[in-house]
């Protein structure tokens, strides 16, 4: 199978049926997360998620919203669905893109319609490092807050940031006008429990061994990496999640490091697409843990590549 030769058609009927949590959180609780007992702010956190939306926030009045922040690997999104598995109503559950993705295939006042139907929506990794996405929902949120609908969200805070994620929340709260004010900060510390940083060296495999190891899978689709590159460039973003649709195994040939941002972030909104679908992803060439320059590594969308690197690495285990 190529990725190439695929060009979905997706409805905002599909779109929505998707905003549930990935399947790697699909029996995600409370129960079942396990807090580090050397970070107290873990244990805290569950305790405070646990009576939801009763928990007081400013001016001693219920929460309308948690922001979940900390750094990779700490367990924001494991609770943010196990929040959202006791939430009662109508309620959805996505990524910050696949909302944007929403949006901009219908258009602000159809997403607005439609998700102002839902009692409840999970937001997980909120995006403060693209403005014009973020004061697009912002203003979503807004609307949807005045008219009674509650959020819980998570940040996309890298590890190694200042203050350990501090400034995110800062972020968050002046970003979100208005309702975000009175989100409560739900802070969570620690160490990534998988033990995966953003500048592990992921291993390339050669072109015959590629080869092997697509013939040893079962639904592995194979493109060469340019050439993908370019078909995500004809592609929304919200059709990179369908175009995966009965794949399991991604093989990516002669990979090449990127030298323009706006192809490196749809490969990253991509490689978000096939982490949830939890996808084995081997390529040849360059090894995937180069592809991003340090110019990248550095720039406005650093939390972006850092996080995308993380999961690159995650799937190439």
């Amino acid at each position: 199978m190529h990725l190439v030769d695929r060009n979905p058609v997706v409805t905002a009927a599909e779109i929505l049926s998707e905003l549930v949590p990935p399947r790697e959180f699909e029996q995600a609780s409370f129960a079942n997360y396990i807090p580090d007992a050397q970070h107290p702010s873990q244990a805290a956190a569950v305790e405070l998620l646990r009576n939801g939306f009763q928990s007081k926030g400013r001016k001693n009045e219920p929460a309308p919203g948690f922001y979940l922040d900390g750094g990779f690997g700490v367990g924001k999104t494991h609770l943010l669905a196990a929040l959202f598995r006791e939430v009662k109503g109508k309620k959805l559950f996505g990524s910050f893109l696949a909302y944007t993705a929403l949006i901009g295939a219908v258009g602000f006042a159809e997403a607005m319609t439609l998700l102002r139907k839902y009692d409840f929506l999970a937001i997980d990794e909120f995006e403060l490092d693209d403005p014009g996405n973020t004061m697009l929902l912002s203003r979503l949120i807004n609307d949807l807050g005045a008219q009674g609908v509650r959020f819980a969200a998570t940040s996309n805070t890298p590890p190694d940031a200042l203050g350990a994620g501090r400034f995110a929340a800062d972020d968050f709260q002046r970003e979100i006008l208005g309702i975000g004010a009175h989100f409560q900060i739900v802070t969570i510390d620690g160490e990534d429990y998988r033990h995966r940083h953003s500048d592990a060296d992921i291993p390339t495999f050669t072109p015959s061994q590629l080869e092997q190891w697509v013939a040893e899978q079962s639904a592995c689709s194979k493109d060469d990496f340019s050439a993908l590159v370019e078909h995500l460039a004809t592609l929304h973003p919200s059709k990179f999640h369908k175009m995966l649709d009965g794949i399991t195994s991604v093989a990516l040939s002669n990979v090449k490091p990127f030298g323009d941002q706006a192809p490196a972030l749809r490969f990253v909104a991509f490689v978000d697409r096939a982490y949830e679908n939890q996808i084995a992803m081997r390529a040849s060439g360059t090894s995937l843990s180069k592809i991003f320059p340090d110019v990248m590594l550095h720039g406005a969308y650093q939390k972006k590549y850092r996080r995308a690197l993380s999961r690159l690495a995650a799937m190439n285990e």
